[in-house]
């Protein structure tokens, strides 16, 4: 071993010293090479004068972080050539973080970073060799711990940080799922760990792009929760053809199908999903129903050697669905998966037919169950299907109410809801972004109450399932005044944006009451004036 590293650092060396790009500016040289002469050393006292110089806040705290990286074994082991690598890098990065509004923050961040890649330090020579991609790297590191953090977990999203313009910049759900597409075709259709591995990697890429260009300033709220969303359908689309392709393969077709439809089977996004409203981490609120039921089919068992009840199928396919969302690869995880709003919660079916679900939404759903209906959809699966689920959801929400029983209702499952979630306390000036009286769940709950009121006179209502075209719509059919509408969609935008701002820096979703006086005021009026019972 000790003679093969003699002759890899020789060749390492000639490699090297044929490479070596001049330095472009004698001014930035000067200041590299006094970060260089200080990185030999590895003083914390030094380091915490130099950044202190340098305007690094918490100088100490940061030079304190930087010398103990450089001490550790994992530095002290390094070959040569890596060890040189990454004694390039630092002083780059020392002088790129200068113009980080907190450069100590923002190094302390990013030191798992490097300590994850020192084993790979061809990492270090990509981020010393493109001064776009280092930029780009303190930038979003700057402005987001959460990004930082995975970065240091998923080194290969590095490779994002070359091309500003890609990272900046989120594409549309037709380009998302053509480029899903072509990365699939490169993996064994029997490897299923290839595939779920595939699918980590393409969501990662793309949901860093998509914070990247938000915290920029490039994509606002509401594009940025399209971006999120497209994504997870498309994921959704990929997982479910996967999953059924494999239970064919296995089972056959299930027995009595429509033929005009070859997926007799459809995914239901419901929460914020439904609603075209995901964040970073959001999980997945779904409810399986598929288009055969074997009570009523002529067929009831699918149609090969090792046929299987038409039931069984569909739970199995649904297990499979879930199965690739949830399983923890070295990619991480795709999504939580949240099946508790099926029929009849956790005790119920994974998967149900869709005239099971119509017999469960007339019968026996609760009132919560049909404001959850309001931000349902079809996010994949057979269209057929999906047309006959959006009818009977239409159906649902414009049947005629009793609107004092409905009010009660609402009412009552909100305090619930507020009492469990966010407690009363003594410090009145906290707010929850989400909970709080006047936060995000109030305009939730105002809107679903609107919908199921008023749907059976204006259908127009059950037409969206976004709380921002709701409430539009309920400004245009005349039931709220316009005005009105408009400002609980400004508070919803308002609050949603600060929720996702402080889950990029990973932060409660939690703020100081005095810095949302005004819209959490226009909340509380509003349900004030909607959500009254009469005592």
């Amino acid at each position: 071993s000790a003679e093969l590293s003699a002759h890899r650092d020789r060749v390492a060396g000639h490699f090297n010293h044929l490479i070596e790009a001049a330095p472009t500016d004698p001014a930035d040289s000067e200041e590299l090479r006094n970060w260089r002469v200080l990185l030999d050393n590895s003083d914390a006292d030094d380091l915490t004068k130099a950044f202190a110089g340098a305007g690094f806040d918490d100088a100490d705290e940061s030079a304190e972080a930087l010398a103990v990286l450089l001490g550790s074994k994992g530095v002290q082991r390094l070959p040569s050539t890596s060890r040189v690598r990454l004694m390039k890098f630092l002083p780059l990065l020392l002088a790129e973080l200068g113009d980080a509004a907190r450069p100590g923050e923002t190094l302390r961040r990013l030191l798992p970073m490097i300590e994850s890649v020192l084993g790979r330090s061809n990492y270090l020579v990509l981020l010393t060799e493109n001064a776009a991609a280092l930029r780009n790297l303190v930038q979003v590191a700057a402005e987001s711990p959460w990004i930082a953090r995975k970065l240091s977990e998923h080194p290969l999203l590095l490779d994002e940080m070359l091309d500003t313009r890609r990272l900046y910049s989120a594409p549309q759900k037709e380009d998302l799922r053509a480029e899903l597409q072509q990365r699939l075709l490169r993996v064994d259709p029997d490897d299923d760990e290839s595939f779920m591995d595939a699918l980590r990697y393409f969501k990662l890429t793309h949901v860093l792009r998509v914070a990247a260009a938000e915290l920029s300033g490039r994509s606002p709220l509401m594009v940025a929760s399209d971006h999120l969303t497209w994504l997870a359908e498309v994921i959704l689309d990929a997982v479910l053809g996967h999953a059924w392709q494999h239970m064919v393969a296995n089972y056959g077709q299930p027995g009595g199908a429509d033929p005009a439809d070859p997926l007799p089977f459809i995914i239901v996004g419901y929460g914020k999903l439904g609603g075209i409203e995901l964040s970073y981490g959001s999980d997945l609120d779904l409810v399986f129903i598929h288009g055969v039921d074997s009570n009523t089919a002529t067929d009831p068992v699918t149609d090969s050697a090792r046929s299987v009840d038409n039931g069984v199928f569909m739970a199995r396919l649904g297990q499979r669905i879930i199965h690739f969302l949830t399983t923890r690869t070295r990619h991480g995880q795709l999504y939580d998966a949240d099946m508790r709003l099926r029929p009849s919660g956790d005790s119920g079916l994974l998967a149900v037919s869709l005239t099971a679900f119509r017999e469960y939404q007339n019968a026996s759903a609760w009132t919560w169950e049909h404001q959850a209906l309001v931000r349902a959809r079809v996010v994949a699966g057979g269209s057929s299907l999906a047309e006959e689920f959006a009818l009977l959801r239409e159906e649902i929400l414009c049947r005629p109410r009793d609107e004092a029983a409905l009010l009660e209702d609402v009412v009552s499952m909100r305090e619930k809801m507020r009492a469990q979630l966010a407690p009363g306390s003594a410090d009145d000036t906290v707010f929850d972004l989400k909970h709080s009286e006047g936060a995000i769940v109030d305009i939730e709950f105002m809107v679903q109450y609107a919908v199921l009121a008023g749907s059976h006179q204006h259908p127009s209502l059950a037409r969206y399932t976004d709380n921002v075209r709701i409430l539009e719509n309920l400004g245009a059919a005349g039931l709220w005044q316009p005005d009105e509408a408009e400002a609980l969609s400004d508070a919803y935008r308002h609050l949603r944006s600060e929720s996702h701002r402080l889950s990029l820096k990973e932060l409660p979703s939690v703020a100081m009451a005095a810095d949302h006086v005004q819209h959490r005021d226009v909340v509380r009026t509003r349900w004030q004036q909607l959500m009254r019972r009469e005592q």
